[in-house]
């Protein structure tokens, strides 16, 4: 027998809302959910009239759905925003070349300007590079970190005044997890935030404004409004912690279905005991980029990638920055433990 949507009571139901469980016509899910972004939006200030906002566009559902609505609630609402999309070319063969013809697509589609950098303009290192010289295992500390410096380098190109980003509620939950799982106190504080900044030139404040959008509502917008996006998961991320976390989650939220929103709110009030001792930000005195050590992440990644010794990065082995900043060579042993695994 149809179901009846249960909000206008007119038309027929097409879906069971994951987040509600409410029983909505197209255009009724349509409404909820452009007007929760909205009022994501309004109530955490994300924006001022004028602003130039940057969209990380991946070409990937969150990365387009977020585009999409961005664009018909700062027409609807008339937010007064400069919107245009920024992309990271990795240097993936068969992943990223595919989803940046995405990427090209909607910038057409949505009449939105295009900035593309990519990881060898910026470092001299392609992700297939990378992958070559460190195998399958920790490839995606490499990515994670020269992503999001690149995002910031291209925003400062474009000069905008605000990034905004794709992460949504499954992303978060899964980051306060692993947060937790890995005892980082410093990272659990942020990761939560709708969001952050950071002093520096270096550094464009970001914010999410789907940051309370259930991953399998947003992949429903997609569908029923037939966007163009790409599906295909990144080929060098078999392994990813993120893996893990996000399996465990979904195993959550088929037991209790809250489950997503509730470790949010847990991250959310969570806080830290006073006389904690937390990591003081600085700057990498090599890149001036933001830095709670001498050198930035990006730069000792770099820097062992570029002497081929990629455990460099991994890990803690802040006692070696010293040496790399006044390009001391280092001992034999240190060596021998940063040498690429034997394939």
């Amino acid at each position: 027998m149809p179901v009846q949507c249960s909000s206008c009571a007119k038309n027929r139901a097409v879906l069971k809302r994951p987040k509600t469980g409410h029983s909505l016509c197209k255009e009724c899910f349509f409404c909820a959910f452009e007007e929760e972004v909205h009022r994501t939006i309004v109530a955490a200030e994300l924006f001022k009239p004028g602003e130039r906002v940057g969209i990380a566009a991946s070409g990937g559902k969150d990365s387009t759905v977020l585009a999409h609505v961005m664009k018909v609630l700062n027409e609807r609402y008339s937010y007064g925003l400069e919107l245009m999309l920024l992309s990271v070319d990795e240097g993936i063969t068969g992943y990223r070349d595919d989803s940046l013809e995405t990427v090209k697509r909607n910038q057409e589609q949505y009449e939105l300007p295009l900035k593309i950098v990519s990881y060898e303009e910026l470092y001299g290192w392609t992700m297939d590079a990378i992958v070559k010289q460190v195998g399958l295992k920790n490839n995606c500390t490499f990515c994670g970190v020269f992503r999001r410096q690149a995002l910031d380098r291209g925003a400062i190109m474009l000069k905008v005044d605000k990034i905004c980003t794709g992460h949504n509620a499954d992303d978060v939950a899964e980051t306060v997890l692993m947060n937790i799982l890995r005892g980082d106190i410093a990272r659990l504080r942020r990761c939560t935030a709708i969001s952050t900044s950071s002093e520096g030139d270096e550094v464009v404040p970001r914010c999410k404004p789907l940051k309370y959008a259930y991953e399998k509502e947003i992949v429903l917008y997609a569908y029923f409004k037939k966007l163009d996006y790409f599906s295909t998961e990144c080929i060098y991320s078999p392994n990813a912690y993120r893996g893990y976390a996000r399996t465990f989650l979904k195993d959550l939220e088929s037991i209790r279905p809250s489950a997503i929103m509730d470790v949010i709110h847990s991250g959310e009030n969570l806080s830290v005991r006073d006389g904690v001792k937390m990591p003081v930000q600085g700057t990498c005195s090599r890149c001036g980029y933001i830095s709670s050590q001498a050198l930035c992440k990006a730069c000792v990644l770099l820097e062992g990638l570029n002497r081929g010794l990629p455990k460099l990065g991994i890990g803690k082995h802040h006692r070696l920055h010293g040496k790399l900043l006044s390009q001391e060579p280092l001992t034999e042993k240190e060596e021998k433990k940063l040498k690429p695994p034997e394939f």
